[in-house]
């Protein structure tokens, strides 16, 4: 049955007073996967009131830990962080996902390797624990797509995105009249990691910045790809165009420019710091209203594929379509 507009905006908003009035003032958080400096640079947000950029509402209270032996980058730091979290901030280390979802009343997935995601986002979704889950979302698009099919079975919101969705120049690029945006071009740091497509491990955030003022409707993209560049062109619905530029050489910038029907914007620097994507977990946390739909997340690994697609048949253009139909086999 479909109800009036009205009807769900009340419908809405009687669920996330519901849900605030359930949870209180304080939300205790739990964290899977010790092997990112997220784990210790959200937490510090979240637990120290004395922080600059604090956000208050929520503290992380226990942690599972896990890491990749196989990213060296995974396995050589869990130690730290993990010590890190236990004595700076009393984190508690429990022996399993299942052990950490009793106590918390949501989650944020950090591991840095996206290919265990899946299967540590399956007892958290059978718990019903509000989930946040950081880059990269999956390790692959069939993966992700797994992971959108057990939250809408589960009828559990979640959430993923980079914090550059939410750096404030990029927000204020957004909020800038340009008139009708007809194209943008985002450039940022694009590194590779062998167990990953290509554009999933770092290059989601440049990605996601596209995404950020280009909104949904990309059908297609191309690559053109070297050891030091990767290019890649998205045709949009309506004829709109996006342009991603990876780097893999320093210096490193990154920077979105909009081309509108009356004017041309670009990014304003400055502000690139995790306080205003914590402050958006919280309260998403809070109302399990997610500011990022999981269809755009999904849009948005859908035109990396079909970028690594196009790569594999030397620079031809993938529609996402294909890439989504070959994904849910």
């Amino acid at each position: 049955m479909n109800l009036p507009a009205g009807t769900c905006k009340i419908a809405a908003l009687a669920v996330a007073l519901t849900s605030m009035t359930a949870f209180g003032e304080d939300l205790k958080i739990g964290i899977i996967g010790l092997d990112t400096s997220h784990v210790t640079a959200f937490t510090k947000i979240l637990n120290d009131a004395n922080a600059p950029n604090h956000v208050p509402g929520a503290k992380v209270v226990a942690a599972f830990k896990s890491a990749s032996a196989d990213i060296p980058s995974s396995a050589s730091r869990v130690e730290e962080y993990t010590a890190t979290l236990e004595k700076d901030f009393g984190v508690k280390i429990v022996g399993s996902i299942e052990e950490l979802c009793t106590q918390v009343d949501c989650i944020l997935l950090e591991s840095v390797d996206g290919r265990p995601h899946l299967e540590q986002a399956r007892p958290v979704i059978a718990a019903k624990k509000r989930l946040f889950i950081d880059k990269p979302f999956a390790g692959t698009l069939h993966d992700a797509l797994e992971i959108q099919r057990l939250a809408r079975e589960a009828d559990l919101p979640i959430f993923s995105s980079s914090a550059y969705r939410y750096y404030p120049g990029l927000v204020e690029l957004k909020q800038t009249n340009v008139g009708e945006i007809r194209g943008a071009l985002s450039y940022g740091p694009a590194h590779l990691e062998e167990h990953h497509p290509d554009l999933f491990w770092y290059g989601i955030h440049p990605t996601e910045a596209l995404f950020t003022v280009l909104g949904m409707g990309c059908e297609s993209a191309v690559r053109t790809h070297t050891a030091d560049t990767d290019m890649v062109t998205g045709i949009w619905s309506g004829g709109r165009t996006g342009v991603l530029y990876g780097l893999r050489t320093k210096p490193l910038p990154h920077k979105v420019t909009v081309f509108g029907t009356n004017a041309s914007a670009e990014q304003k620097p400055g502000g690139d710091d995790y306080a205003p994507l914590v402050r958006e977990i919280v309260e998403f946390f809070k109302t399990g209203i997610a500011p990022v739909s999981i269809e755009e997340t999904i849009e948005i690994y859908a035109f990396m594929e079909a970028a690594d697609e196009s790569k594999r048949r030397n620079g031809q253009p993938v529609k996402l379509s294909e890439v989504l139909e070959k994904a849910r086999k």
